[in-house]
């Protein structure tokens, strides 16, 4: 370990392997709390999400199925993605050394799969899972950790796509004024419908198959959780769910996927003309649904196919919406809204970029 991580007590790589990835995070014991109570919480103001979570349990065999299916319809789209992404970072990041920071825990898959194909282009690479948690900011521990090692002109964060701008809009505010990054920070992701990313594969709303599954293809690592003591955040690590880790199956299919690819235009960052496009048309959406459910709270809404995904799995949910009932990428969440007894409405083009979204119960 570089001496720049000393004294930084870390979890290491996780069920990943031990190259692909150095998370840049503090194992922490923390008692689960209840989804209900969590979310009561959270929206009375008296606890931060972050400083909270509720147990994650193992996927039933149903939801093992649909992420499988979703990986074989997928990975081919998911392989060529993390190649054209990677040809554009190869060409346009300068000096000896890249150095990837995802965001955990949905940015890690990518970042994983973006190292081995820099790799394989001659590059030479280092990757850091690192936590930013909305209105808390980033882990400024782990990032001076890096910036003392690699340097801040080398960085690339990396998210696994982008819902509503929130983690996009924290960097920015977190890096503000730090005249060692560029006004609007390298941040890349697989899919942008908002068009708040510096670079993505594509703007559209499509289902990442790493982003309907928990820890059990995220190195069995919990999302980040903040903590007032100094020091790194943290997370758990749930050893307990190892019989269901699919983490190193899921990079071994997505680069067994990439070895078969023929050649691949590099991906492009947006230009200011069609990210302002994508942001308008995100934001006339959830505004429209905003006034369709009397939501006040934009915290409320999470747009996109993993967020919706995600919301159903560990927050409270009220609605559900989808652009189409037999769209085959929005089947897993058509699974979990029953189950959680949610009806699901087909409301169309009203979702605007998004394929689906869900809205959270107020519970005030």
């Amino acid at each position: 370990m570089s001496e720049a991580f000393e004294g930084l007590s870390t979890i290491g790589s996780g069920s990943y392997g031990r190259d692909d990835v150095h998370f840049l995070l503090r194992a922490m014991e923390i008692e689960a709390t209840d989804v209900q109570e969590k979310e009561r919480l959270i929206q009375t103001q008296q606890r931060h999400y972050s400083e909270m979570i509720s147990h994650e349990l193992a996927p039933s065999e149903l939801h093992q199925n649909l992420y499988q299916r979703a990986l074989a319809q997928n990975a081919q789209r998911m392989a060529a993605d993390v190649q054209a992404l990677a040809q554009a970072l190869n060409e346009r990041c300068a000096g000896s050394t890249i150095a990837l920071v995802s965001f955990v825990r949905a940015g890690v898959p990518l970042g994983v799969l973006l190292r081995r194909a820099l790799l394989a282009l001659g590059r030479d690479v280092r990757h850091y899972g690192v936590s930013i948690i909305r209105d808390r900011g980033i882990d400024t521990v782990a990032l001076e950790a890096v910036i003392k090692l690699h340097g801040a002109e080398n960085i690339v964060f990396v998210d696994g796509w982008t819902g509503k701008g929130a983690i996009s809009g924290q960097l920015l505010d977190s890096l503000a004024g730090d005249a060692r990054f560029p006004l609007k920070p390298r941040l890349v992701v697989l899919a942008d419908p908002c068009g708040r990313a510096w670079l993505a594969a594509s703007a559209e709303d499509w289902l990442i198959p790493s982003g309907i599954l928990g820890a059990t293809v995220s190195g069995l690592v919990s999302r980040s959780i903040w903590s007032p003591q100094p020091g790194l955040h943290g997370c758990v690590v749930y050893e307990q769910l190892a019989a269901h880790d699919v983490t190193q199956h899921f990079i071994h299919s997505i680069e067994t996927a990439r070895a078969h690819l023929s050649a691949q235009a590099s991906a492009q960052p947006w230009t200011l003309a069609q990210a302002w496009a994508l942001q308008q048309r995100a934001q006339a959406a959830l505004e429209g649904i905003s006034r369709r459910f009397s939501v006040t709270n934009t915290n409320r809404i999470k747009p996109g196919i993993a967020e919706s995904t995600r919301a159903v799995m560990r927050r409270v949910p009220e609605h559900v919406l989808v652009r189409s009932r037999d769209d085959q990428d929005v089947q897993l969440l058509l699974h979990l809204s029953a189950q959680a007894h949610i009806d699901v409405q087909e409301v169309g083009d009203a979702l605007g970029p998004y394929r689906a979204l869900t809205v959270i119960r107020s519970v005030r």
